[in-house]
């Protein structure tokens, strides 16, 4: 007879006004009651019927009230749901539909269910992979959750899921763009096109690669110097920036690449076939050529210019790095004159990765760890693909085209897309400073380190360390890469001014750049400006690329290792993040990261500490593991569904520590 007292409810809701009101996320547990938490350092307990009005990840205002001595919050008002549009599995409860989300937090907690009008139930079943949206929520008012599926992504046991549900999570396509029956060239006709078909340029490439994006030429003079000429595919040539197909390249910003398949910016028949340099085949092309010192040192008779060319030799990593680093290749016997133009270009790439050494920044070699998979999308094996002689020619030479791109748009328009890198985070710049003073760097201070010059000597400077200790602490002070449509440096890569142009196949951004480059060429005014929208639309989609190819390799590296803790399978594991519950490690065998929680480290909790802001690791205050650190260990466990991996170290603490063994883990 109290349900429906007006006065009772006029009381409750006076109650309500005058408790105190705090904002913060849901952090749910698997027993039923959850926190509020406020910030990093405050949470408030959240009683299991209170947790009945919300989910894990929802942020909300919530009553914080007294209850049995202890203080609670009660959720009252939703400010952003942890749900909107989401994947998730199919549950049959009853014969009622329900939906899974796919969340480690949210698995256990399925959502009544129906589907969008138009779908056929009759075509979901049991552990399907679905989108759905989530239309009602207690805290609007609603009777429970609930949510609508809006299509089917695949079936349960379907072994391509991974990509397929990793891509509509990320809201991304999962096949190429759609062509047209018949692709003709739109050059203007002010653009004259130089035969350059006798050149004998190259490609390298992998030996899968069917978009072949570049093509290289370079002669050594008789000074020593270097005359080099980076021939680039040119798709700007079929699309204008009014076809439809300029609107969906730039839709999509780039090539997705993911492991084991790509889905194209572009549709395969320009991407893979008239735009593909192939060996033999005449194609247009937008070029660069450029003067390189002895010493590596860029001159300044950079032009570019249109051309027809044709690639004499499609050549493989591989095979040239046999040849360079061998004296000979069991799969590749080249021609003189090929084998001139190799050693001409290998030369040269020696000559500048030496200048950027000395000038610039050069990243530390480490193996890029690529999945063999079958033809039904079973993993067969995990290679570590270390950078050699000719993926570094290939870099030198896209490196420097990229520079002289980016000398000539700042000069001649002011603007273009640009990849620039602002160094450390102004806030951050007095704990660099502190902690490279710490470690014996008295050359710099809060001044130097915000220039060009005095960021790259100090990368140089870390890169001569014996461990990755100080560079794994000092990146994490650094700022993020951007994308701009103004010149500006690149800290990074210790370059004054960065464009890329080199895969306009594959990037979005490279096609502006060409027409730019092409308004250059002709005199005319350009036909395509940069907005500033470009760069932060490029962004996004690079951003959610990189969670795409990470979350399909998390998912096959679960997949493949799940019997490894069975076997006990021994790895050498590097530490890169260390948090105060444990530890993050990369194995070095095959690419894989895994948790190490403190407990399997020490399960003594008193013993062990923590530290995330010094990157170490203490037990009985004696350091046992820092930033940097390699250890063997062994995987605990692989979880498929949540695609997590826990391992241990091989070495477990029960006594003290009698030294500091970071030096030689």
């Amino acid at each position: 007879m109290f349900q429906d007292n007006p006065l009772l409810a006029q009381l409750k809701q006076q109650i309500q006004e005058n408790l105190p009101k705090k904002e913060g996320t849901i952090k749910a547990t698997d027993k039923g009651f959850g926190f509020l938490e406020i910030d990093s350092k405050n949470s408030v307990f959240i009683p299991p019927p209170y947790m009945k009005k919300s989910m894990h990840g929802d942020k909300v205002v919530a009553i914080i009230r007294t209850e049995n001595e202890r203080e609670v919050a009660e959720p009252l008002e939703l400010i952003e749901p942890a749900l909107s549009r989401f994947i998730g599995r199919v549950k049959l409860h009853k014969g009622k539909l329900n939906v899974a989300p796919d969340h480690p937090q949210l698995k256990k907690q399925p959502l009544k269910a129906k589907v969008q009008k138009g779908l056929d139930p009759n075509t979901i079943a049991e552990n399907d992979w679905v989108v759905a949206q989530l239309t009602r929520h207690p805290l609007k008012g609603d009777n429970g959750f609930f949510v609508e599926i809006t299509h089917k992504i695949t079936d349960a046991d379907d072994k391509i899921a991974p990509w397929w549900v990793t891509l509509a999570e990320n809201d991304l396509p999962n096949q190429e763009p759609a062509g047209i029956e018949n692709w003709e060239q739109k050059d203007d006709p002010a653009l004259v096109r130089v035969d350059l078909t006798d050149v004998p340029f190259v490609t390298i490439d992998g030996a899968s690669t069917q978009d072949m994006d570049d093509a290289l030429y370079a002669k050594r003079t008789e000074s020593g110097d270097f005359e080099l000429t980076i021939a680039i595919a040119d798709p700007t040539a079929y699309i204008t920036p009014d076809d439809q197909m300029d609107k969906v390249a730039r839709e999509r910003g780039f090539t997705i690449y993911l492991p084991g398949r790509n889905i194209p910016m572009l549709p395969r028949e320009l991407a893979d076939n008239l735009c593909s340099l192939r060996e033999g085949e005449v194609r247009p092309a937008l070029c660069c050529t450029v003067t390189v010192a002895q010493d590596g040192t860029l001159q300044d008779d950079i032009r570019f210019f249109s051309a027809q060319i044709q690639s004499h030799a499609r050549l493989v990593y591989d095979h040239v790095s046999d040849w360079l680093e061998l004296g000979e290749s069991s799969d590749w016997t080249p021609s003189d004159e090929i084998a001139q133009v190799v050693r001409d270009l290998y030369a040269f790439s020696q000559a500048r990765i030496s200048w950027r050494e000395t000038h610039a920044v050069v990243f530390p070699d480490r193996p890029d760890y690529r999945f063999e998979l079958s033809e039904d999308n079973d993993v067969i094996a995990i290679h570590a693909d270390m950078r050699r002689s000719a993926n570094r020619l290939v870099e030198e030479a896209m490196v420097t085209a990229n520079v002289c791109a980016g000398k000539v748009l700042q000069q001649q328009f002011g603007t273009g897309v640009f990849n620039v890198h602002d160094g450390f985070k102004t806030e951050r710049i007095a704990d660099v400073i502190a902690l490279i003073t710490e470690h014996g760097m008295n050359d710099h201070n809060d001044e130097t380190v915000k220039t060009l010059a005095g960021f790259s000597a100090l990368r140089r400077w870390l890169a001569t360390q014996d461990t990755s200790y100080l560079d794994n602490r000092i990146r994490k002070f650094q700022s993020y890469s951007e994308i701009s449509n103004q010149p500006a440096p690149h800290f990074a890569m210790g370059l004054d001014v960065y464009a890329t142009w080199t895969s306009p196949i594959r990037k979005y951004g490279d096609m502006i750049n060409h027409r730019l480059l092409k308004s250059y060429i002709m005199g005319k005014p350009p036909v395509q400006m940069p907005d500033e929208q470009v760069g932060e639309e490029l962004a996004i989609h690079r951003k959610h690329h990189k969670i795409a190819e990470r979350s399909v390799g998390d998912w096959l590296y679960a997949r493949t290792l799940a019997e490894e803790p069975q076997k006990q399978t021994r790895y050498h594991a590097e530490i890169f993040d260390i948090n105060r519950a444990g530890m993050r490690v990369r194995l070095l065998e095959n690419g894989a990261t895994a948790f190490i929680p403190a407990p399997l480290i020490m399960d003594n909790k008193e013993r062990i500490e923590c530290h995330a802001d010094q990157g170490y690791i203490y037990i009985d205050k004696a350091l046992v593991y820092k930033l940097g650190d390699t250890l063997e260990v062994t995987l605990n466990e692989v979880n498929q569904e949540n695609r997590n991996i826990i391992a241990k170290p091989t070495a477990v603490f029960a006594e003290p520590p009698q030294n500091d063994i970071s030096e030689t883990a």
